[in-house]
């Protein structure tokens, strides 16, 4: 559904994940579905895929299909969910780490300080801390250490400190109160990226990004058989360091493992020695793949 979001670097991805048609797949964040229906246009009749998505409203985009198998729940499971699906292991998994377009531009699902709705944030809707709750219950030390870390915020000191004193007078329910809040903070030149800095560091502090995307990488170096392929596509400098970490050395802090003789046990060995990117033609149609990049790593 190009609608509910269009899918990045599609060809690239589908192209060095599926190296076995016969195989079992699958898609860590089904999305729009996009990836998935290139992924199923590739496989045989005896081919399957499985999904993941945490948001409900994702589980309409399902095609029909018989290979197909759609799971709501968050992608950090997907070991425990490839004994059952998958017992010989998968050939591949592809992972976009994006938030859909759909997200970003239904207002009451809070994602983007474009619109004025609640703040929300949460990618499974039945989560029970939104960025509401973090705006209005951290203190002030602990939401610095959010935007400092997880948004990469200059200021984030007086960020925090304007947040605090804005609900001192007021809580902070909407996007637009978050925004007026923070408002002498934005920097004239450059007033729309920082506030996406600010949004970024709450979606992921909501919905535990780091943790389930470290959980999901150890999940998908298990799930994988030998000569299995991982597909991953980030979309900042976070998410993208802990998967070039987690696929050079096997451990998303980059220190490195290895066994009496010298030899790496990293389970994962990187193809191509650098990321893929998108073309500038991408770019052109999809503003939102601009940062995008895309790392593979084959099982050993």
């Amino acid at each position: 559904m190009s609608e509910y979001h269009n899918p990045v670097l599609l060809s690239e991805s589908v192209n060095a994940l599926v190296q076995n048609p016969d195989g079992t797949y699958a898609d860590a964040t089904f999305g729009g579905g996009g990836h998935s229906r290139a992924i199923l246009a590739r496989l045989s009749p005896n081919g399957r895929l499985i999904a993941f998505d945490r948001d409900a409203d994702a589980m309409a985009n399902a095609p029909k299909d018989k290979r197909f198998t759609l799971i709501h729940n968050n992608f950090r499971f997907i070991h425990n969910y490839a004994l059952i699906e998958a017992p010989d292991g998968l050939d591949g998994i592809l992972a976009d780490l994006g938030v859909s377009s759909h997200q970003f531009d239904t207002a009451e699902r809070g994602f983007s300080f474009r619109f004025d709705g609640p703040l929300d944030m949460r990618m499974n809707v039945q989560g029970a801390k939104t960025a509401a709750d973090i705006v209005n219950s951290y203190t002030q030390e602990e939401l610095e250490r959010i935007f400092k870390i997880y948004g990469e915020v200059d200021g984030a000191h007086k960020l925090a400190q304007l947040i605090v004193a804005a609900r001192s007078k007021a809580q902070i329910l909407s996007t637009g109160d978050l925004d007026n809040a923070i408002a002498g903070a934005l920097p004239s030149f450059a007033e729309h990226k920082y506030l996406a800095k600010v949004y970024q560091a709450l979606r992921i502090e909501v919905n535990d990004e780091m943790r389930s995307l470290e959980k999901f990488l150890q999940g998908a170096a298990k799930a994988l058989k030998k000569g299995g392929r991982l597909a991953v596509i980030t979309y900042h400098s976070l998410e993208d360091r802990l998967v070039k970490n987690f696929i050079r050395s096997g451990r998303t802090d980059g220190s490195e493992q290895k066994d009496i003789y010298g030899a790496s046990l990293a389970p994962m060995k990187a193809v191509g020695r650098k990321p893929l990117v998108p073309e500038e033609s991408e770019i052109e149609k999809n503003t939102r793949a601009r940062s995008a990049k895309l790392r593979v790593a084959e099982k050993n």
